[in-house]
């Protein structure tokens, strides 16, 4: 509601505008006309121009749906185990920051630009979730979908729909087994400022991974590259190293990383090793921006994973010799 009537006032600042190019425009004075007028009305025009795509950003902000599904999550010991491992090794990046799926961090303090605010969720039951189906919320992590309908921007923005459907159905169970702790956060977590719907309406901003409805699934865990590849597919490391996992490049939204090619010339414990601690094998501390501590977090058969796949990446050999 805030966004449509600041919008709002931004149409009537250009109205003025032009208003004022009128009333000068009309005067007796030739200097005022000619001085005046044309500034008022091309600050008009390109303000109006500026609330034009501020709607449209609008749109864009509701435009976002997908079907929640029917189904309820069974709450085994091994799914809510399972639930936890995900949890701990990709969720707790930006909803643990200062307790066990807490949230209540702007991400948006994180973006190359100041777009709005992007606060992560309290995913325990103090939040919204208690509120929430099971569709609802495996809604949410694959469609970035809210209980409401509203589009959840960051979720969106991750690969967290990568995550198969029964990997999904964990988190669930996981989630559903925690005891309510920290603060209740906004039940709107991610709004746009006027800057984020002008860029959203100019299409300088992505509108989310598409949505998808059919069924994901993972291969069988072990210590395979193709497992890596699973792992790889809901982690986001691409969205800082590249698709290619060559190296970012200028103008992504995330931080730019460096290949990942460059693991190859890591022996296995090494890369474990960096995983687990941030430092890497030539003493260097990994970047804050680098979510190892979460990605630490996953057991020695997943690790192992990421590297069989990281090894066997375009250029890995090189970096090998």
């Amino acid at each position: 509601m805030l966004n449509i009537v600041l919008v709002f006032i931004v149409f009537v600042a250009g109205g003025l505008l032009f208003w004022l190019g009128l009333l000068t425009w009309r005067g007796q004075s030739k200097l005022m006309t000619w001085a005046v007028t044309p500034l008022a009305v091309l600050s008009a025009a390109a303000i109006c121009f500026a609330g034009v795509l501020m709607v449209a950003g609008l749109t864009k902000m509701h435009a976002r749906g997908a079907p929640a599904p029917d189904l309820t999550a069974a709450s085994t010991r091994q799914q809510i185990r399972r639930g936890e491992a995900i949890a701990n090794s990709f969720c707790a990046g930006c909803h643990s920051p200062n307790g066990t799926l807490t949230g209540g961090i702007d991400v948006g303090k994180d973006l190359p630009a100041p777009i709005g605010t992007f606060i992560s969720s309290n995913l325990t039951p103090a939040g919204q979730l208690r509120h929430w189906s099971d569709g609802q919320i495996f809604r949410a992590i694959r469609n970035g979908v809210d209980a409401d309908g509203r589009w959840l921007v960051i979720m969106s923005y991750t690969n967290a729909g990568k995550l198969s459907d029964d990997d999904i159905h964990a988190v669930i169970a996981y989630l559903r087994s925690l005891p309510a702790a920290g603060a209740a956060t906004a039940t709107a977590p991610d709004q746009f400022n006027l800057l984020g719907l002008f860029m959203l309406g100019a299409g300088l901003l992505p509108t989310g991974k598409p949505v998808f409805t059919g069924v994901v699934t993972a291969p069988v865990k072990e210590p395979t590259e193709r497992y890596g590849a699973y792992i790889m597919s809901y982690q986001d490391c691409r969205e800082c190293h590249g698709k290619d996992l060559m190296g970012g490049v200028q103008g992504q939204m995330a931080p730019i990383g460096p290949g990942l090619s460059l693991t190859a010339s890591w022996k296995l414990s090494e890369f474990i090793a960096t995983m687990r601690t941030g430092i890497d094998p030539s003493g260097h501390q990994l970047s804050k921006e680098m979510p190892w501590q979460p990605i630490g977090k996953m057991d020695d058969v997943e690790l192992e994973a990421l590297y069989r796949f990281l090894t066997h990446l375009p250029g890995a050999q090189a970096a090998q010799n």
